[in-house]
């Protein structure tokens, strides 16, 4: 397990549309999936401790960006033959234990993962109504795998900022996973 960090914000980068098969291998289109304020891509897998230890958080955080009019969409980008506890059947068993109430989506040709320059497991892309990026950076601040009881949901203060400003903060902290698990 590769630990990596995301680059900075590539502010205004404009979204990628693209289309992939969710849980139920039904083809979505990202472009059906786009929020009146904004839209959150994430990058997220099935077996990444740093994604275990948030996702209890990132769940309850997109119901409230919901609530802004911010949508979400998860995309599981890693080799799932290399790395079965990410293959179709967990990534429903997954989607279903943490109640999902957004698309979980496969890239198997990891495609997309790489036209969004996405590095690890998680990697948030947090864009404006405009389709611009905004925020690239972590939920919250993690110690030993636990998120620290005094952090803020960082990513739930910029997606706020985001749908009433457009813009998000100027300084982002990385976030932080296993590296994608890159066919060879």
């Amino acid at each position: 397990m590769a630990l990596l960090k995301t680059p900075l914000c590539d502010f205004g980068k404009k979204l990628i549309p693209f289309k992939l098969k969710d849980i139920n291998e039904n083809e979505i289109s990202v472009s059906n999936i786009l929020g009146e304020n904004g839209t959150l891509i994430m990058f997220i897998c099935n077996h990444c401790p740093y994604v275990q230890a948030i996702i209890k958080d990132l769940v309850k955080t997109t119901k409230s960006i919901k609530a802004l009019g911010i949508n979400s969409i998860a995309v599981m980008p890693n080799d799932y033959i290399k790395y079965p506890e990410d293959n179709l059947k967990n990534m429903k068993i997954f989607s279903e234990l943490n109640d999902f109430d957004f698309p979980y989506l496969i890239d198997e040709s990891q495609k997309i993962a790489k036209l969004y320059d996405a590095i690890c497991t998680p990697d948030f892309f947090g864009f404006n109504k405009n389709n611009e990026l905004q925020y690239r950076g972590r939920i919250t601040e993690l110690k030993n795998l636990e998120p620290v009881e005094s952090s803020e949901n960082e990513l739930f203060i910029a997606m706020k900022e985001i749908s009433l400003t457009g813009k998000g903060p100027p300084e982002q902290n990385p976030s932080m996973g296993c590296s994608i698990k890159w066919k060879s």
